[in-house]
């Protein structure tokens, strides 16, 4: 059975874990440009993007949207993207997550990862429903969407949450776009570590959720993109990343460009070199478009 586009699931069936009785209600607002920004996540949730099935090859991404964890961009770093990754013949899932919320999480720093982990599941265990090898399933993250996708892949050994399933919660590979990596004072964004850890996180916490200090050998392969004059989140960010996966022999390739700034989405608009068309050729080279 062949889904039609952008049908939207729950990624939980029952109550939502890391949930507690809240007045915040989820809110969506467009932008200048047209888009949408989504805030105030309560219902976690997968919007499907399927290719013909004559297209398919059975690999699936999960994107995860960037916005500092306090919003989603679902449009230019999310919907748009899964339309590109469907021309490949790449199953998407735009991942609407829970941003870091007191009033309605008990435990704010959990609940991104508790979400980005029960997508890798919920597409690995029906991964016949939706036409994928679960073995093929990665991850995609802009600014903080990376930094989740970066913690996907660097805390897979110990899922966060109760009852977790046997289910792996790895993902096969990453693909980061200008990510936030490290919570250190020299790297951090601080509007992600704020909003995720709080103002005064202990060293422990802030340790934790730098991951170019989580890499291992086990961790995924991963593909990076970022631009040198991002003032949002410096460059060093994939950097370290990059010289971590070098360190501990994970394959990786990182594309930096001079310019572009911060958030250009698919489209950085100071340069003809498309990163998209340079994702598609990694995936080739990896193995992940032959059906």
């Amino acid at each position: 059975m062949l889904f039609a586009q952008n049908q939207i699931i729950p990624i939980y069936t029952g109550t939502i874990p890391d949930s507690k009785p809240s007045d915040v209600k989820e809110t969506s607002i467009k932008v200048a440009d047209g888009t949408e920004r989504i805030s105030n996540v309560v219902q976690p949730s997968l919007s499907i993007y399927l290719p013909p099935k004559e297209k398919a090859n059975g690999t699936a991404v999960i994107i995860c949207p960037g916005g500092g964890y306090a919003r989603l961009s679902v449009d230019n770093e999310g919907r748009e993207v899964a339309k590109r990754l469907n021309e490949m013949g790449v199953a998407a899932f735009v991942l609407k997550y829970r941003l870091p919320n007191d009033q309605s999480q008990p435990d704010k720093s959990i609940a991104p990862l508790l979400d980005a982990q029960q997508s890798l599941r919920l597409v690995r265990e029906q991964a016949a429903k939706y036409n994928v090898n679960p073995n093929r399933i990665g991850i995609m993250g802009f600014s903080a969407g990376g930094h989740l996708a970066s913690t996907a892949g660097t805390h897979f050994e110990k899922p966060v949450g109760q009852n977790v399933s046997a289910t792996s919660v790895r993902p096969d590979f990453l693909v980061l776009l200008y990510p936030v990596i490290s919570f250190s004072e020299e790297l951090k964004h601080g509007g992600s570590r704020d909003n995720l850890i709080g103002k005064t996180p202990s060293a422990e916490q802030t340790k934790l959720y730098s991951n170019e200090l989580q890499v291992t050998a086990q961790t995924p392969p991963t593909f990076l993109v970022h631009a040198q004059d991002d003032k949002t989140v410096p460059v060093r960010n994939s950097i370290v990343f990059y010289e971590a996966c070098t360190r501990q022999g994970v394959l990786a390739e990182m594309h930096l460009y001079p310019k572009g700034g911060h958030g250009f989405g698919m489209h950085n608009k100071t340069t003809k070199d498309d990163w998209v068309e340079s994702l598609q050729n990694w995936f080739d080279a990896n193995g992940w478009l032959v059906k």
